[in-house]
C-alpha cells in the first residue's frame, strides 16, 4: 500500500520533469522497444490513472482498522 502510494503522489510537473522523466516529446518509430524510462513512465501514469479511486477505498479501510485494533 505504501508503494502505491508514493507513485500515485508523484507530480509529473514539479516532481518527474526535474529528474529527467517528465512527458518525453520524442516519438519512437513502429516496431521500436520502448526503454525502460519509458516503460517505467507508462506505469506511473497508469498506476496513478487506475488505482485512484481503489487507493482512497482501500486507504479508508487501513486507517479505520488501525484506529480501532492499534
Amino acid at each position: 500500500i505504501l508503494c502505491i502510494n508514493a507513485v500515485a503522489v508523484l507530480h509529473e510537473e514539479r516532481f518527474l520533469s526535474k529528474i529527467g522523466w517528465g512527458v518525453d516529446q520524442s516519438v519512437g518509430g513502429f516496431g521500436d522497444e520502448p526503454g525502460i524510462k519509458v516503460q517505467l513512465m507508462n506505469l506511473i501514469r497508469s498506476v496513478r490513472t487506475v488505482m485512484r479511486v481503489p487507493l482512497i477505498g482501500v486507504n479508508s479501510v487501513c486507517i479505520v482498522l488501525l484506529l480501532l485494533f492499534g
